[in-house]
């Protein structure tokens, strides 16, 4: 089976899946507590005002019948229209999901870049002090929440050291955002050729995206030290060594490729906890993402933006394991796509 069979074969499995998201994700929001038709309507008004909104938005209806209403909407890519801003959600998670992903990958590159390090280093150098560093990471990383770590690291750098610009958002109010081609500031200020403003978005990013990455880190670098100490202690390691092969060659060519396959089955799984774990970190930094929105809309029972938010991550967690897949494949081809 070829990878264009395998992706064929992987969407199709993934459509049962985002069937029963949007069943669940349509009844969990109509049980959520409040009305939106009051908060639409606004305090002032009356029974009546609130009974023609509430037909106006389609609430009057029976359950199967706002369902099946939904679906169509589904159907023409009409994701409805958010109560809370009265901008349509697709429009809206459309202006928002890219901050969302410039955040979590930049997030993801310092964790990779600080995590396999410290994990090949740990275990190729066991009990040493390096091995000791790596644990207390781990520890510390699994330990706190990533709010309490986006909070510490405002106090710390911003309101004590003064090193880092105020938590509010995407870039400093004294600089205007860059033209939208990918819609991610850092790419688009290069584009610009607009350095100062690059410089602004990539100061503005740093703490968001390190209190994301420690939150993340810790699975990375333990998964990292013990595939590394499996690896190294495998008989063809030994071969190799005998063989008269260099340190460098036998440490990436041999044991750190082979593995590389738990390693990233972890990485698949932290990308997706950082798509929830970037909600708490939106809200302490301002952050305007799909994060922030969704917590928005669920305070106001905004129905159609938290089915949008739902269905959207549901997506993004089709593409990334498709991915992770397709990576499997190309770091060991002996793995049969059948399964």
């Amino acid at each position: 089976m070829n990878r264009f069979s395998m992706i064929g074969r992987r969407l199709t499995q993934a459509i049962p899946s985002i069937i029963g998201i949007i069943i669940v994700t349509f009844l969990l929001t109509r049980a959520l507590p409040g009305d939106p038709a009051v908060y639409f309507a606004g305090p002032a008004a009356d029974e009546q005002s609130i009974a023609e909104v509430r037909a106006a938005l389609g609430l009057d209806k029976s359950l199967p019948e706002q369902f099946w209403l939904y679906l169509g909407d589904l159907a023409r890519g009409d994701l409805g229209v958010s109560i809370s801003t009265g901008r349509p959600v697709l429009e809206e998670l459309a202006t928002r999901l890219p901050a969302s992903l410039e955040l979590t990958l930049v997030a993801l590159v310092f964790a990779i870049g600080t995590a396999l390090p410290l994990g090949i280093l740990a275990a190729t150098r066991p009990n040493s002090w390096i091995d000791h560093l790596c644990r207390v990471v781990v520890t510390a990383g699994v330990s706190l929440p990533v709010f309490f770590t986006g909070l510490f690291f405002v106090y710390i750098f911003y309101y004590i050291a003064d090193l880092a610009p105020s938590p509010l958002g995407r870039i400093d109010i004294y600089f205007i955002a860059p033209d939208h081609v990918t819609g991610f500031f850092l790419i688009d200020s290069l584009i610009a050729g607009d350095l100062e403003t690059f410089r602004a978005a990539l100061a503005q990013i740093i703490l968001p995206a390190v209190s994301m990455g420690v939150f993340v880190l810790a699975p990375l670098a333990r998964m990292t030290r013990a595939s590394m100490l499996q690896a190294l202690g495998s008989d063809y390691i030994r071969t190799a060594q005998a063989s008269g092969l260099s340190r460098s060659k036998v440490l990436f060519a041999y044991a750190f490729r082979n593995a590389l396959l738990p390693i990233l089955t972890t990485l698949g799984m932290v990308f997706s906890f950082m798509l929830g774990a970037n909600v708490l970190v939106e809200k302490v930094f301002a952050w305007p993402g799909i994060g922030s929105y969704a917590v928005n809309a669920l305070i106001v029972s905004d129905f159609a933006a938290v089915q949008g938010f739902v269905l959207s991550m549901a997506i993004l967690f089709v593409v990334i394991n498709l991915a992770i897949d397709v990576l499997y494949t190309i770091v060991d081809p002996r793995i049969g796509m059948e399964g």
